[in-house]
C-alpha cells in the first residue's frame, strides 16, 4: 500500500486567506482494511539556541518553544476498506491562522525555521504500523506597497573607514568605491549595484558578495543573536583592472531568505558583505544591513 499527497497547485506557493486544495492517493494491490485516514495542516515556527548561547540564557530557554501559527485536523475517511487499485480522496484547507496570528513567510534558517506542512496518516489497526506521508508547501506572507522612492547607496572603503583595526599601518593602502541599488529590497528582484577598485597597494585575489542572515531568539529576559552565511558569490577573480565598474547581481534564494520579520520572540534580518580578498589572504570587508519585503502586485 502507498499513500501520496498531491496539491492542485504545482508551484505549492500559497498566501494567507487562500485555500489549499489537493488529493490523497491510496494505491493497493488488494482490498485493505484500515481504521481511519487523517490529514493535518500545520504551520510552526521552530527556534533553537546556538551552542554558545545555551547555558548563558537558561532564564529564557523555555521561550524558544515552537510557536504554532495554524493547525487544522481532518478525518478524511472513517474506518473501512480501500479496494484494489488507486483511490483518490479530495481535500481542502482554508489558510486562516490561530488567534489572528500572522502567517509568516516560509523560511529555513539555522536557528529559526517557519514551515507549513501537510501530514497524512493511514491507520491500520494495533498490529500494523500506520502509513505516514508529509508534504511541505510554501507560504508567502502579506504584501506591502512597492517602495520605489529610494536613492542608490554609494560607498567608499579605505583603511581609515575600516572598523576593529588595531594597527592601521598593518593594512595595505587601497580605495574601493561603488554603489548598491537600494537598502530596502524587493525579495523577488535581484540586488544590483557596482564595485570599483580605484587602487590597491597589494594585488587582489578575489571580489566577493556575501549574503548573511541574522537570527535573534529570546524574550524580555534576554536575546541570543547569531549571524550565519547564506551564500557567497564571487563576482571577480584575480587582480581586477583598476577603475573598472564591476556589476553586482545577486538573487535572493527562496526558503533561505524571507521578508525581514520582527516579533516579540524572534527576528529574522539580513545583511550583505562586500569582501575583497588580497593575494596574501588579507580580507577587507564592508557590511550593509538590508531590509527585504514582498511588494503588492
Amino acid at each position: 500500500m502507498t499513500l501520496e499527497i498531491k496539491l492542485k497547485r504545482p508551484s505549492k506557493v500559497y498566501r494567507p486567506g487562500e485555500v489549499v486544495k489537493g488529493s490523497l492517493l491510496i494505491e493497493t494491490r488488494s482490498d485493505i482494511s484500515h481504521t481511519g485516514l487523517f490529514l493535518n495542516l500545520e504551520g510552526i515556527v521552530n527556534m533553537q539556541l546556538s551552542s554558545k548561547s545555551v547555558g548563558i540564557f537558561e532564564a529564557f530557554y523555555n521561550s524558544v518553544k515552537p510557536i504554532q501559527l495554524i493547525s487544522i485536523n481532518l478525518e478524511v475517511q472513517k474506518a473501512g476498506k480501500f479496494p484494489t487499485g488507486v483511490t483518490t480522496i479530495p481535500f481542502e484547507f482554508p489558510l486562516k491562522s490561530k488567534s489572528n496570528k500572522p502567517l509568516y513567510d516560509s523560511y529555513h534558517g539555522v536557528f529559526i525555521s517557519v514551515q507549513y506542512t501537510l501530514h497524512a496518516e493511514l491507520r491500520r489497526g494495533i498490529l500494523n504500523k500506520p502509513i505516514l506521508k508529509n508534504l511541505e508547501f510554501i507560504m508567502e506572507g502579506d504584501r506591502v506597497a512597492k517602495n520605489t522612492d529610494q536613492p542608490p547607496i554609494p560607498f567608499t572603503i579605505t583603511p581609515q573607514s575600516l572598523e576593529n583595526i588595531r594597527e592601521i599601518k598593518s593594512v595595505p593602502d587601497f580605495k574601493i568605491s561603488g554603489t548598491l541599488e537600494r537598502a530596502v529590497c524587493d525579495i523577488e528582484q535581484p540586488l544590483q549595484g557596482t564595485i570599483m577598485v580605484e587602487h590597491s597597494a597589494k594585488p587582489i585575489k578575489s571580489v566577493e558578495l556575501q549574503l548573511v542572515r541574522v537570527e535573534t531568539c529570546g524574550c524580555a529576559e534576554g536575546y541570543a543573536k547569531d549571524a550565519t552565511e547564506i551564500q557567497n558569490i564571487q563576482i571577480a577573480e584575480g587582480d581586477v583592472m583598476k577603475g573598472l565598474a564591476i556589476p553586482v547581481h545577486m538573487v535572493f534564494p527562496r526558503l533561505f531568505t524571507c521578508v525581514t520579520t520582527a516579533t516579540n520572540n524572534f527576528k529574522i534580518e539580513f545583511e550583505v558583505n562586500i569582501v575583497i580578498v588580497l593575494q596574501d589572504d588579507h580580507l577587507i570587508t564592508e557590511n550593509f544591513p538590508i531590509k527585504l519585503y514582498r511588494p503588492s502586485k
